[in-house]
């Protein structure tokens, strides 16, 4: 018995001592800002490394692990790390202030009110129904699709009566975007800004109180080693919108599925250069990828805007047999108080133009690379 014990004493000294290395390094690459995919990984599961981390720390103290420089050296970087990661976290809980503001016009301004649906159906997912019963539940005015092939087109035009303004590119490279629009479009076209096989929606909507909302919707390719080796093409087309955005004042949203989390550096980058909120900063996480996996989960689904809107409401749906959850969301245009909501972002600098700059060059040269 005195054996056993030993044992299984020693195998918890030995997956402590692994898995705390194991957390402490993938809270370090990160850092790095290398764009290899398996480095820019480690910036999605911020919570799942804490939880790693919790657990060593713990396990760190309850164990007879002998004190040794090396074990404090191990217990200090632990608390370092998760300090760290919970400090990236945070903003996005509802603990922190609020970078958007509740609205404070009437639910039923319906002229100044703007709403969006946006989801990836998952390609291969061959059951319309489920999305088709949000877009009728929420009647959002805009429904973003994306990973929509041919076949998700013939379902979702069961809504063009309700939505006659179009602008669709479907594919079938799981990268097909569909936009439904129950407002009118003003030159809605569909963009290739690196990679011709990734589509994005660029255009206006015009609000019933004559108001022209800027729209971009991308759907960029993840870090992974069967999409994409690094995250060159996705930061780069990030960036580039972003740089758009920069040289307008006009009301703007970004939506879509971005294989970024909005705690990452170039997503960091991105709101300073285009000076857009997150509403989800000081009310929650609100994961949207993986649906199928509750410990598996991160926020890859945003709608970022710009100071002009405040928030009526936020929702993560219900599944819909992707491996997203669709996510509504419902704008309020007031204006009058633009200024006091950008006071909450930080401006892009000199560094950050270059490094925009840098990080765009990279990307056409990624492309390049793939042509040749």
């Amino acid at each position: 018995m005195a054996t056993f014990l030993s044992v299984l004493l020693t195998a918890g000294q030995w997956l402590t001592w692994i898995l705390g290395s194991l957390a402490l390094l993938v809270t370090v690459l990160p850092i790095l800002r290398q764009t290899a995919w398996w480095i820019r990984v480690c910036d999605f599961p911020r919570l799942q490394i804490v939880a790693g981390l919790l657990l060593s720390l713990a396990a760190a103290l309850l164990l007879p692990i002998p004190r040794s420089f090396g074990y404090g050296f191990f217990v200090v970087s632990l608390v370092l790390a998760t300090v760290y990661q919970m400090s990236r976290i945070w903003p996005y809980t509802p603990l922190h202030r609020k970078q958007v503001a509740d609205a404070s016009r009437p639910a039923d301004d319906d002229d100044n009110h703007l709403s969006l649906l946006v989801t990836n159906v998952l390609m291969y997912n061959r059951d319309a129904s489920r999305c088709l019963g949000h877009i009728k539940n929420w009647r959002p005015d805009i429904v973003l699709a994306v990973e929509t092939d041919d076949w998700w087109l013939s379902q979702l035009r069961r809504i063009e009566d309700d939505y006659p303004y179009t602008c669709h590119a479907p594919l079938p490279n799981t990268y097909g975007m569909l936009v439904f629009s129950r407002l009118p479009l003003r030159e809605p076209q569909i963009r290739y800004i690196l990679d011709p096989e990734i589509p994005s929606f660029h255009g206006c909507v015009v609000l019933p109180s004559g108001v022209a909302v800027n729209l971009h919707f991308l759907h960029p390719k993840p870090p992974a080693p069967q999409e994409s080796k690094n995250s060159s093409r996705r930061d780069a087309e990030l960036l580039v919108v972003g740089k758009i955005i920069e040289k307008h004042d006009g009301p703007t949203i970004v939506a879509g599925d971005l294989n970024d989390v909005a705690w990452s550096h170039t997503s960091e980058l991105f709101r300073r250069l285009s000076r857009l909120l997150d509403p989800r900063i000081g009310r929650g996480l609100l994961p949207t990828f993986h649906a199928d996996h509750k410990l598996l989960r991160w926020p890859l689904d945003h709608v970022f805007h710009s100071a002009h809107f405040r928030l009526q409401r936020l929702e993560r749906l219900t599944h819909i047999g992707s491996d997203h959850y669709p996510i509504y969301i419902r704008l309020s245009y007031e204006p009058s108080g633009w200024q006091e909501q950008e006071l909450e972002l930080e401006a892009a600098d000199s560094d950050d133009h270059q490094e925009a700059e840098e990080k765009i060059e990279e990307g056409v040269e990624d492309v390049a690379e793939d042509k040749a």
